[in-house]
């Protein structure tokens, strides 16, 4: 009987102990926001990850576990910009949770924070994939995630603002290692300025901005197309006459058109991680941009 009160009485202090709040839950769409939320908020979030570095984030099934985790949700952390359109709304919707419908505090577009490049003068759906407000893979340049931390911060304090001076001091320790560390990154890449390269697909426009990269030529014929013999022959065609040093790749994409194009041109073709988890070396943020700067430096070798 003693044993039982006990137990009780130690329940019941950890059930009322400051300690003992109830994580804040962070739905995050891709790999990226979920690592930089477990940054910004360390014990305090409970983090979902709705998709894997290896899979495609425009091609998501808006399956019943990705609902239940939303309806459970606090915060819904996203890229925006049209990325999550064809799964996000629907799981949102569904979820019956009022919290994190866009518009209200829960709902978090990291694309709203940024500079988006290729924003399309004219909308033309013909054209393959083209985001109405401009391509959405903005975390392969990593200023853009110091720019989402700062706000992703603050709107963590917003909905938690118990714990608005953690949030605070995390983003202003995670800001401090991370402009070094861009900074670092950025000396080691200065010989990638004015590279030529192709792409898989139309997702490196930020790295190759904030690299200097000079992209060429892109196996898909129009962005989420995919690439045509006819396509890859003409692709080919021109690195005789415009030779480009690698072809880059996200970690999710199929290797069969970049391998192909790399054994006739006799260039390598870098798998990039993309996003956190992208490979075994990719797996915080800054091992992420480690690992891209190292495989694009070594393919000039």
């Amino acid at each position: 009987m003693k044993n039982l009160l006990k137990l009780f009485l130690s329940a019941a202090t950890l059930a009322f102990s400051p300690f003992a709040a109830a994580a804040l839950h962070v739905f995050a769409c891709e790999p990226e926001w979920g690592a930089l939320a477990q940054e910004l908020g360390g014990d305090r979030v409970s983090i979902y990850v709705a998709t894997s570095a290896l899979q495609d984030p425009h091609r998501i099934q808006a399956k019943p576990s990705l609902l239940a985790q939303a309806r459970r949700a606090d915060l819904v952390v996203c890229t925006g910009a049209e990325l999550e359109i064809g799964w996000l709304p629907l799981v949102l919707r569904q979820s019956g949770n009022n919290a994190v419908q866009p518009g209200r505090p829960g709902y978090f577009e990291a694309a709203n924070y940024v500079t988006k490049l290729e924003v399309p003068t004219r909308l033309d759906r013909a054209e393959g994939d083209v985001h109405a407000a401009g391509n959405p893979h903005i975390q392969t340049d990593p200023r853009n995630i110091g720019r989402v931390a700062i706000a992703l911060a603050q709107r963590l304090a917003e909905i938690d603002p118990s714990g608005a001076t953690s949030y605070q001091q995390r983003q202003q320790d995670f800001t401090k290692r991370w402009d070094a560390a861009v900074e670092r990154w950025t000396k080691q890449a200065a010989p990638l300025r004015g590279v030529p390269v192709v792409v898989q697909h139309k997702g490196f426009p930020y790295l190759e901005n904030w690299l200097g990269l000079r992209e060429i030529a892109s196996l898909e014929p129009k962005p989420g197309v995919e690439p045509t013999s006819a396509h890859l022959t003409a692709v080919l065609e021109q690195l005789q006459r415009q030779p480009a040093r690698m072809i880059l790749r996200a970690a999710y994409s199929d290797d069969r058109s970049s391998e192909w194009l790399a054994g006739r041109a006799r260039i390598p073709a870098l798998a990039l991680p993309f996003t956190v988890g992208g490979n075994d070396k990719a797996g915080d943020l800054f091992s992420l941009f480690d690992d891209t700067v190292q495989q694009l430096l070594g393919a000039l070798k």
